[in-house]
């Protein structure tokens, strides 16, 4: 059986941590970003995270 191939834009996209965890960027940061406050610009800083409802299928993508 041949090997399995990872997802090369998932793997681009996702970062899994020591916990487990899997990071993920923001949507709504790449552009037309003078409209949007400067808290909600903030927030969108912060790390985020795969819900748990997705991450056996990431996990599968990034042949985990």
């Amino acid at each position: 059986m041949p090997k399995m191939k990872t997802v090369r834009g998932a793997a681009k996209r996702f970062k899994v941590k020591k916990s487990g965890k899997i990071k993920r960027g923001s949507a709504y940061r790449s552009h037309i970003l003078t409209k949007k406050s400067q808290k909600r610009k903030r927030n969108l800083r912060q790390p985020k995270y795969v819900a748990k409802t997705d991450i056996k299928e990431v996990k599968l993508m990034l042949c985990m």
